[in-house]
């Protein structure tokens, strides 16, 4: 799971495509989405927040 989802983001970067293109406005519903092609961990929720905070932080939508 890891490895696609590091390969769709070096994709959309060697492309050109912004953050935003590829997650859209709600990056937890991206990976709620993404998810749903992977069993589900404990660990979900954690991951969850930290993009959302990695996304914000690279789009300067939080300090």
């Amino acid at each position: 799971m890891l490895e696609d989802l590091a390969d769709l983001f070096a994709q959309s970067a060697a492309d050109g495509t912004p953050i935003r293109d590829v997650v859209g406005e709600d990056p937890v519903e991206f990976a709620e989405a993404f998810l749903r092609n992977y069993p589900e961990s404990q660990w979900i929720s954690r991951e969850r927040e930290r993009l959302t905070d990695a996304i914000d932080r690279v789009t300067g939508d939080k300090p």
